[in-house]
């Protein structure tokens, strides 16, 4: 059987997933449109096999993460999402079963998250399999949570765990370290699933709106992200280490390996919330958590030193050689 041409590719697999918004994936641009008293919040991610995915990971991971990242900064700025368009270039050897694994991820991401395909473009590339989404959403005017606002005196707060990325990348890959095989069957399947379908935080945007002074997702790795953020707001921090919280599963990792904390703490992939708060707003930030079954957990303070931040480990200071995965 042919492979379908790219308006019947786009009428197979994607029209079933596009909101209103998409217009049928007949015309050549979609249509948002932002509530009065709203405005849009817009963020891109590309994911280039080898790169971002293994090349034979499950197309349905594929798919779901690629949406997911996007969210992800989405719910970071406070932002309800909206839509989203997706370019694809596939590579010459695609197979139809494996793009309608990687629509099925996609649209189980998109439904759960209210964000529909509103668009996009549909190309042929010799290179790898290569991807980009632009995801937007909306916040009331005036109310996106920026990098930029936290203050000498603010809570440094993180939610879920972090660690289990950058570990489950490890534990997921081709060649598997030796700590991975004194894991329970359980927690390598829970590491693996961390990095192989994120979880983006949307539960925690309005919690965020209200309560937080800056945001931003881990994506890099908890100590390089944090930085950004510090710089971006002219502060500093000091860091409890002992009290980022760690998944029963990474803590198994840790235990058979302590070297692995320095890879928990910058390696990425986790997609959870880094954020701040004053001290008269974090207990309801973290209350407002709670009650979305989402945990925030205080891992230390803003300081007015811009760009020193100290860590501590054990009551001892603690460096670190790389502060998170970079491309360049």
């Amino acid at each position: 059987m042919p492979r379908p041409g790219e308006f019947e590719l786009i009428a197979r697999h994607f029209a079933p997933i596009a909101g209103p918004g998409g217009l049928d994936l007949l015309d050549d641009a979609g249509l948002l449109r932002p509530g009065r008293g709203y405005e849009l919040v817009v963020t891109a991610d590309a994911l280039v096999a080898g790169v971002h995915f293994f090349p034979d990971d499950p197309p349905d991971a594929i798919g779901w993460k690629a949406l997911a990242v996007n969210l992800s900064d989405l719910a970071a700025k406070g932002a309800r999402p909206e839509g989203f368009v997706l370019t694809l270039a596939l590579p010459h050897g695609w197979t139809e079963a494996w793009l309608a694994g990687f629509v099925a991820g996609l649209g189980r991401m998109a439904e759960e998250a209210r964000c529909p395909l509103i668009g996009g473009d549909t190309v042929s590339t010799a290179g790898p399999l290569t991807l980009s989404i632009t995801a937007f959403g909306t916040v009331p005017a005036g109310r996106m949570v920026r990098r930029a606002g936290a203050r000498p005196g603010d809570v440094v707060l993180v939610s879920g765990s972090i660690g289990d990325g950058a570990l489950g990348l490890k534990a997921h890959g081709p060649d598997k370290p030796g700590w991975v095989a004194s894991l329970a069957l359980e927690q390598r399947a829970f590491l693996a699933d961390r990095y192989l379908h994120p979880q983006p935080r949307h539960a925690l945007a309005e919690a965020l709106q209200r309560h937080a002074s800056a945001a931003m997702d881990v994506s890099d790795g908890l100590v390089g992200d944090l930085a950004k953020l510090l710089k971006a707001s002219g502060v500093g921090a000091e860091i409890d280490l002992d009290s980022v919280p760690l998944s029963p599963a990474a803590r198994a990792a840790l235990m058979a390996d302590p070297a692995l904390a320095e890879l928990a703490w910058t390696g990425g992939d986790d997609y959870e919330i880094l954020c701040t708060a004053s001290e008269r707003e974090y207990p309801a930030l973290i209350a407002a958590a709670e009650g979305s079954m989402l945990p925030l957990t205080p891992i230390g303070r803003v300081t007015a030193e811009a760009g020193v931040v100290t860590y501590r480990e054990q009551g001892r200071l603690r460096s670190f050689a790389q502060g998170s995965f970079s491309h360049f």
